[in-house]
Parts: structure tokens; C-alpha cells; sequence
């Protein structure tokens, strides 16, 4: 199978400075929880907005609504919340700002990183309170 061709990403940023100056966060809408099956499932699959497989099995990001409609468990409402930043996959220093800048508001972090975006899955609750520690991270790349 052949992945269709995506357009042409321009050059990410590796140095931290530039990244934290461009950070934006933007809100998915909805509410997102993760389930969990002993092996891969394709309805499962079809439904998630990320998976991840495991040696226990795999794990799957699916809408509230989605996973209450068929009575699935979990114990983790989440906002997902994308940074849209420009970073390339092995810059160095990203993922510990955000996360520090979260852990000293309290404040949990699961991170999802794509080809194109972070993603970070946060306690719905505390989806406002993310947000503004993450705004605070965006200073003029000459003020880091």
C-alpha cells in the first residue's frame, strides 16, 4: 500500500528558543479518554484519534462520546491540546518545557507527538489552566 503524498512540510525548528516564541495551543473540541484491548481491534482502531501498541496490547485515544456509546471503561477524561509549533522530530528541549511548565501548575500530561504537531492530553478539568501555562512559555525568542 502506498501512502498518498502530503505536501511539503517546510524546514522545522530545532533550536528551543524560536519554538517557545511561536508556541501556540489550540483545543480540540470534545472530551477524550483512553481504552485499552488485549490485541489490536479494528473497530477500535477505526474510532481512535491515536493508538499506541504495546506488549500488554494496545491503548486508544477515543472521544467520550465514542467510548460511552459502547460502554467501554476508563478512568482519565482528558482536552487534547495541539501546540502548533513548527519542531523538528529530534529537537531537543520541547517536551521538557511543556511538561515543567505543567508540573508546577500540578497539572498531568500525556504527550502524543505527530509528524506534524505535539499533542498533549491533559486533565479536562484543567484544560483553561494548561492553556495559560503554556501561553506563558511564548516570550520573544531574545527574552529565553
Amino acid at each position: 500500500m502506498t501512502a498518498a503524498p502530503v505536501a511539503a512540510r517546510p524546514v522545522a525548528e530545532r533550536d528551543l528558543a524560536p519554538m517557545l516564541a511561536s508556541l501556540d495551543v489550540h483545543r480540540r473540541a470534545g472530551e477524550y479518554v483512553y481504552v485499552a484491548s488485549a490485541r489490536h481491534d479494528p473497530e477500535l482502531a477505526a474510532l481512535a484519534h491515536a493508538s499506541v501498541r504495546e506488549d500488554e496490547g494496545a491503548s486508544y485515544v477515543l472521544s467520550r462520546a465514542d467510548a460511552d456509546a459502547r460502554g467501554l471503561g476508563y478512568d482519565f477524561v482528558a482536552a487534547w491540546l495541539s501546540l502548533s509549533v513548527h519542531s523538528a522530530l529530534d529537537a531537543v528541549g520541547l517536551t521538557a518545557a511543556v511538561s515543567t511548565a505543567l508540573s508546577q501548575r500540578g497539572i498531568a500530561c500525556n504527550v502524543l507527538a505527530g509528524l506534524h504537531h505535539d499533542h498533549l492530553l491533559v486533565p479536562a478539568e484543567r484544560a483553561a489552566d494548561a492553556a495559560a501555562a503554556l501561553a506563558a512559555l511564548r516570550r520573544p525568542a531574545d527574552a529565553h
